[in-house]
């Protein structure tokens, strides 16, 4: 199991969310098996995302997938994401 976490922000988060919630059936086709979602407390355009996969190479190919990176400019993502992969120990 990995797990992408991707931290970004939204000029919208309301906007971003339908682009978000639009896109999840893509999402599951791309691999992914479980997703959440994370505002910050003291920003909710300030989100923080996970999605979990069975392999690390799933991760990173959904990650470097244009279809994301379309979805996220459609969804009003703001200057670059913060991504890492982290593996369940």
């Amino acid at each position: 199991m990995a797990t992408l976490f991707v931290r970004h922000q939204a000029a919208d988060y309301a906007a971003w969310r339908q682009v978000y919630d639009a896109f999840r059936p893509k999402a599951r086709t791309l691999g992914v098996q479980a997703d959440a979602v994370y505002q910050a407390a003291d920003n909710p355009n300030e989100i923080t995302v996970t999605h979990d996969f069975a392999t690390l190479e799933a991760a990173q190919a959904f990650a470097a997938s244009p279809e994301l990176r379309s979805a996220m400019h459609d969804a009003g993502v703001v200057g670059a994401p913060t991504i890492w992969f982290a593996q369940r120990a």
